[in-house]
């Protein structure tokens, strides 16, 4: 697996993104975010996404230029249209937008529709935590359909992923999740190669758990809520209450979103620990549980201590920053031939 210095795969996907036709600032925020994917170590949502990215761009399903529409803005929370631009940029925007505020108004809360996609929430946690505020992220996808709600077998809703970073004193914790047990890029994938789920994590369209991929992909199947067969209601409760937030407030949803248009909603909010208790007396807390976690006897079967959310992306970025980030031999193989087409200089590897 290539290993690629941190800031030359970052001019490196600027470079693509801007030669396909991405406005400038729009680029480095996406690439920032991709890289940050990368280094983290959800690699489905690095920069092997750049190769999706420029198609998009080249085909118009992904806004080059321009901006979004405020649709209302209280201060304390604001709603904006994305237009299709890219999410990494709204997202980000949004968040830098938030924490301005939250110093005067404590909690502010935004919705987004019509957003392209939004890469690895995860990835956005950082440039709040650091701050010394907490961050949650959910997105949907109102116009795909992968998870049937609990007790169905008609495809309605997405996997609607949903993040949370809190500070410490140390790396901050970091939630992201599904509301669903996998997600579609891991089902696409396996079912490309011809492999299996480790479990039972599909239906097929007769409501049948099964372990084959392909009954989602080829047969009409469906993603399980997180819970599975037996307690899928805590993942369908879960689905709903992102889908509400992001589509209902941003007023972008199920109800009037066209079919076959990529469009996500997004609901954040950022949380200023000032206006409550004091940040040194969250970060005791946070300190405190999290050295209790991870001190907790692990359990036999468990590999090692316990681990808390956030900590083997701090060990990724951290080895990331000093020898390099990894990135796919086949999305590298892959990147490097759109290099080539759009004439853009490939980055030298570490290893």
């Amino acid at each position: 697996m290539p290993l690629i210095e941190r800031a030359a795969l970052t001019d490196f996907a600027q470079n693509m993104l801007t030669r396909a036709g991405m406005e400038a600032d729009k680029a480095k925020a996406t690439a920032a975010i991709l890289v940050e994917g990368d280094m983290i170590g959800h690699e489905t949502h690095g920069v092997s996404l750049l190769h999706w990215y420029v198609e998009a761009l080249e085909d118009g399903s992904l806004a080059k230029s321009g901006d979004y529409e405020v649709v209302n803005d209280r201060g304390a929370a604001f709603v904006w249209d994305g237009k299709s631009l890219p999410g990494a940029w709204l997202l980000s925007e949004a968040l830098d937008q938030a924490c301005d505020r939250v110093g005067q108004y404590g909690v502010v809360t935004a919705a987004i529709r019509n957003c392209h996609h939004t890469c690895a929430l995860s990835a956005f946690m950082r440039q709040v935590t650091e701050r010394g505020l907490i961050v949650q992220i959910s997105v949907s996808h109102p116009a795909a359909s992968r998870v049937a709600p609990y007790g169905g077998t008609k495809p309605l809703l997405t996997p609607n992923p949903m993040a949370a970073g809190f500070p410490t004193s140390a790396d901050p914790i970091l939630i992201d999740v599904s509301a669903s047990i996998t997600t579609t890029t891991m089902t696409q994938t396996l079912a490309k190669a011809g492999q299996k789920f480790p479990e039972a994590w599909a239906l097929t369209a007769s409501g049948e758990p099964t372990d084959d991929p392909r009954e989602v992909t080829e047969h009409g199947g469906t993603m399980m809520p997180l819970g599975g067969q037996l307690k899928g209601h805590k993942g369908f409760g879960l689905a709903l209450i992102v889908e509400l937030l992001g589509q209902g407030l941003s007023g972008k949803g199920r109800a009037n979103a066209p079919a076959g248009i990529f469009s996500q909603s997004a609901f954040l909010q950022v949380i200023d620990p000032e206006f409550f208790a004091g940040l040194d007396a969250f970060t005791a807390q946070s300190d405190f549980l999290s050295d209790a976690c991870r001190t907790n006897p692990p359990a036999a079967w468990n590999n090692g201590p316990v681990r808390m959310p956030g900590d083997s992306a701090a060990r990724k970025r951290r080895v990331a920053l000093e020898k390099g980030v990894p990135v796919g031999d086949v999305a590298w193989e892959k990147l490097g031939r759109d290099a080539q087409r759009l004439d853009i200089d490939i980055p030298s590897v570490f290893a």
